[in-house]
């Protein structure tokens, strides 16, 4: 398995890619920390600690399984990127991919959101 993500510009050579994919990872997950309700978002922080692996691979697996579920109550779509997102720390070649929607879905859910704010100020109701 591959270290975890890492900050540290020191934990790669000069110029080397997936330092800027592990940067935008580390990115996403510190937001994601912050939109999660507190126990949430620490367990998240924790699964990401370095030695655990062997926890974040199988939970993740799980989360994405759980997602596919989504129809069925307690079980969402939500579980699907968080899974994801827990794979690619493990998975270096998830990293680019999986950060890049990220940041593309949140885009889409702003504008989404803005778009539709907009239509219910104008509504004469």
């Amino acid at each position: 398995m591959s270290a975890p993500v890492s900050d540290d510009p020191h934990d790669h050579p000069p110029g080397d890619p997936t330092l800027k994919e592990e940067r935008r990872l580390n990115r996403r997950f510190r937001r994601l920390e912050g939109l999660l309700p507190r126990p949430m978002g620490k367990g998240v922080r924790g699964l990401r600690k370095p030695g655990l692996w062997m926890v974040r691979i199988p939970v993740g697996l799980l989360l994405i399984i759980g997602g596919f579920f989504s129809f069925l109550p307690v079980l969402g779509l939500w579980m699907l990127p968080l899974g994801l997102l827990l794979l690619a720390v493990d998975l270096p070649f998830l990293q680019a991919p999986v950060s890049r929607a990220m940041v593309r879905v949140e885009r889409w859910w702003q504008n989404f959101r803005r778009r539709h704010r907009s239509d219910d100020s104008q509504d004469p109701a």
